[in-house]
């Protein structure tokens, strides 16, 4: 039977579908809007199924705050060309209102929610029938306190943040805050955050790491004693090359490898143990103030930390907890 535009009307708007689309479910269902709602629904959950194994490395990611309740959402997709897109982002808006009225505590909870005729979960299939593409929600994370900011950088919905303070804030300190938390992509508020195998982690980089380099500096030492520029022989790809260049010799290329071998052994074996320690801890301090949001450096004043920046405003101030989300790689 013919299907009116009245008809494909309505049902582009309860379903979000394409107009052919619709035409094409009504038709198929002899214009039953319910029938052809569950064809538009059934097409979503084929292309679900049909596209499970490819990467939905693409999406639009937001952050809301309430108040005192603060979320971040991510709808992934496949392409920028469907993240950018004004039904697909309004989708990623709407779930994400409703996971904040309810102040959802984990992403099972948000899919679980109502929406439209089924859930969030549904809609999200529905979707992805449309677009022909993959689609998933990953990146719920949320925050309470006594009041929250929230951070979209730079308006392009790929990184938001949002942190909880202990009372009301100025608002221009909590949106630097969450400014600080995007561009610094700190992983604690302070030190008793970082766990401790984090840091016994990054102690034995920093032990690795100084006692490389304590044997390498003995190494080109010894070498320039003997003549020989350490940058000629650092590899074997560069001593092959060298010597075709003509810069050394095979008998520079001998004697260096003996001197390297002999040097790294002797240095490796009679390294000052307190010196490679405390150099050790020095680096470990250093990635400390790195990853710690209140050690950072200000990113508006780098004369100050944000420990600074939030006594400044307020001596009772502090952060209480915060989330970072990012589609992209770091």
């Amino acid at each position: 039977m013919a299907v009116t535009m009245a008809e494909i009307t309505k049902l582009r708007k309860i379903s979000g579908a394409g107009m052919m689309d619709c035409k094409n479910a009504l038709t198929e269902a002899n214009g039953d809007i319910d029938k052809a709602m569950e064809i538009i629904r059934k097409k979503g959950q084929a292309v679900a199924a049909k596209r499970s194994d490819r990467e939905a490395a693409e999406g639009c990611v937001l952050a809301k705050t309430d108040g005192t309740f603060a979320a971040i959402i991510a709808l992934k997709c496949e392409t920028d060309f469907v993240a950018k897109n004004a039904d697909f982002v309004a989708l990623t808006q709407a779930i994400l209102d409703a996971a904040v009225a309810n102040k959802c505590q984990t992403l099972d909870e948000v899919k679980a929610l109502p929406m439209g005729n089924g859930t969030v979960q549904d809609a999200v299939v529905d979707r992805s029938g449309i677009t022909g593409e993959k689609m998933e929600l990953d990146g719920y994370n949320f925050i309470e306190g006594a009041y929250t900011a929230i951070y979209n950088h730079q308006g392009k919905n790929a990184l938001c943040t949002i942190a909880a303070f202990n009372k009301v804030a100025d608002e221009t300190v909590a949106h630097e805050i969450v400014m600080q938390i995007a561009a610094m992509n700190p992983i604690a508020i302070d030190e008793d955050g970082v766990s401790e195998e984090i840091k016994q982690r990054e102690i034995q980089v920093a032990i690795d790491k100084t006692k490389a380099e304590q044997v390498q500096k003995a190494v080109e030492v010894a070498l320039k004693k003997a003549g020989i520029n350490p940058a000629h022989v650092d590899s074997e790809d560069h001593m092959e090359s060298n010597m075709a260049k003509g810069w050394i010799t095979a008998e520079d290329v001998a004697k260096a490898k003996e001197i390297i071998a002999k040097v790294s052994e002797e240095k490796a074996a009679n390294l000052p143990a307190a010196m490679i320690e405390n150099i050790a801890k020095g680096r470990l301090g250093k990635f400390l103030k790195e990853v710690c949001l209140l050690k950072q450096e200000d990113i508006m004043d780098p004369k100050k930390t944000v420990a600074d920046v939030l006594k400044a405003s307020d001596p009772e101030l502090k952060v209480t907890a915060f989330k970072r989300f990012t589609l992209r790689a770091e």
